[in-house]
This record gives structure tokens, sequence and C-alpha cells, in this order.
């Protein structure tokens, strides 16, 4: 007689974490809330002007009467005059997490920026301190040699990470040269070795939203066109008089670092300071914010793609068929739970 011995893999009984992630104007708030509502869950937001209060507009963040059909966080927490940098959000969505588990909701992280999601999952590479005086220099090169000068630097550095970051992102340029320097070896390697803060002890869903491109780009210009009509221009001219054009905008540096990644640069508001400043027309405006959200989606489209274990559904978040697919997912992974 031949025993068998059979092996049963003891269950997963780390709580879920839903992650909804996918380019801008794909429907991931419509998403979130059905999901929201179906599991008792309740949304985290994962976006990088969404977090900042007086910014409704151009931030697209979900409306009051959205917001009422389930609890909502990381909305509305900075002054647009303040810095919500990626550690910022990380510790506290993590908090929100937590506080959402512990009273037996479903977390569900929504939003389509890319580095605050790696962040809050994988924690970030905090590197060595920043050299004021290195930027400055990196800077006025770039100013003289003009582009595509900071990416073959990084080439001759650290051409695993040159290959990641774009020709033309200058402060993620400054940075990883920057960090070379700084660390005596290529970027890439210095992650490897120092490693991160990652988030454990939950099991993750990402389900990734990857609409039609045609479709998605008519969404998107239609999305633009509407902020100037609900008042784009004027909520900007607003937050000038309230809040002024922000700390840093002196100096090329601080303008590259500080302003283009804080929310008055974000697309919209930047071509709405354009049109304010006589810089273009109001066409012009409406044009270069709809090219932006295109390419951004882009953008988002590829950074996601590196995520691990994305179950992507071909289609739009407000589609019933979409959101009947993103259920099952759900609770397939409830159930296997037990």
């Amino acid at each position: 007689m031949v025993a068998l011995l059979v092996t049963v893999s003891a269950p997963n009984t780390d709580p879920l974490l839903v992650v909804l992630l996918g380019p801008t104007a794909s429907g991931k708030t419509a998403l979130s809330l059905a999901l929201a509502e179906r599991f008792g869950g309740e949304i985290v937001s994962c976006d990088s002007v969404a977090v900042y209060r007086e910014m409704e507009i151009g931030s697209a963040k979900p409306s009051l009467e959205e917001r009422s059909r389930a609890p909502h966080h990381l909305i509305d927490v900075f002054a647009p005059d303040e810095q919500c940098t990626a550690g910022d959000y990380a510790r506290l969505a993590r908090a929100a997490i937590a506080d959402i588990t512990a009273r037996g909701g479903l977390p569900i992280v929504t939003g389509g920026t890319g580095l605050y999601l790696r962040a809050l999952v994988d924690g970030l590479f905090a590197g060595p301190q920043r050299s004021q005086e290195l930027r400055m220099h990196l800077e006025r090169s770039h100013l003289r040699f003009g582009s595509g000068w900071l990416s073959r630097i990084l080439q001759r550095l650290d051409p695993a990470a040159a290959a990641t970051i774009h020709a033309n992102d200058t402060p993620k340029l400054i940075r990883a040269i920057e960090v070379c320097i700084a660390a005596r070896q290529p970027m890439t390697e210095a992650w490897l070795e120092q490693g991160r803060d990652r988030l454990t002890g939950y099991r993750i869903l990402r389900i990734g939203l990857d609409p039609e491109r045609k479709a998605l780009y008519e969404r998107i210009n239609r999305r633009a066109a509407q902020m100037f009509s609900d008042g784009l221009v004027e909520e900007t001219r607003a937050l000038i008089a309230k809040y002024g054009e922000f700390p840093g905008a002196g100096s090329p540096v601080e303008s590259e670092d500080r302003v283009s990644r804080g929310p008055m640069d974000a697309l919209g508001y930047r071509q709405a300071r354009a049109l304010l400043r006589s810089e273009s027309t109001e066409a012009e405006a409406i044009t270069a914010a709809q090219q932006g959200h295109r390419n951004y989606a882009k953008r988002q489209l590829t950074w996601f793609r590196r995520e691990p274990e994305v179950r992507w559904l071909p289609g739009f978040g407000d589609d019933p068929e979409i959101e009947a697919q993103a259920t099952e997912l759900v609770n397939r992974e409830l159930r296997s739970k037990f």
C-alpha cells in the first residue's frame, strides 16, 4: 500500500486591499464607488492634486454627492501652498488603510498617481541628501546645452535609470544624477542595497482599467474642455489671489523641483495660468490641456504596466460589464481567504 501525502496550504488570512488604477478619465471614480457600495468599502484617493483643498475643477476629484455615497480619505488634506510629498502621502494612506481594516471595512485605493502608489505599496528610496549647489549646476548645464543633455549624462552614470526616465523630465534626471554622484554608484544599484519599507500584512488585488485608446482620448478631450466651461480659469485666478504663485518660482531649480510638482503646475491649472498671463488664447489653452492630458494618460499606462499582477479590464469603469468583472474579482479574492 502506498501512502499519499497531501499538503494543504493554509488560507491567507491577511485582509484584502483593493488597488484600482488606470489612466485619467478611465472611470476609476465610478468603479470605486460601485465596489465600495457593494462590499462596504472606503475609498483612499491616490491623486497628487485631489489631496489639496480648494482645487476642485482641475483635480476632477469626486463631487460632494459622490463622496456622500462612501467614505473618502486623502482628499482635501493639504492647503495649496503646502507640499505633499510621496512620503507624506504613503504615511497618511497607510494609516487610513489600517483604520479602515480595523473597523472591518474594505480599503479601496483609487487614483492615477503612480509615484504615490509606489510609495504606498513598495516604500520609497530615500537616497542621499539633496545638494542645492549640484542641482543649480545641473540646471545651468541643462539651460546651456538644451534638451537631452542631462539624459546623456545619466546614460553614462546609470544606463538602467536613464532608460526609465523621459529625456525631458528634468527634475527626475537631476535627482538621479545627484544620487549617482553622491552615492558613488548607479542609482539603481543603491536602490537594491538600501531596500524599501514595503507595505505588508495585506493581500493586494490590483485592478487596472484599459479602455480602447481612441475612446479614452475622446473622453479626455471632453473632460479638459468641460473644466474650462466649469470655471477652471476663475478657480485658478482665485487660488493665485489667495496664495500667490507659491514659493520657489524665482530660481530655475526650485521652479522645476517644487512648483512643477506642486498643485498649481498640474495639468489644466498650468494652461489656465498661461491664459491669465495672456500667453495663450482660451482655445489654445484648451487644446494644450487636452494634449497634456492625453500625453499623461500614455505615461500612466506605461507606468502601471510595470505594476505586478494587475488584472486588466478592457473598458471604462462606468461600463456595467466592467463593473461586473471587477465585482467578481473582488468576490473571488474574498472567498479565497477561507
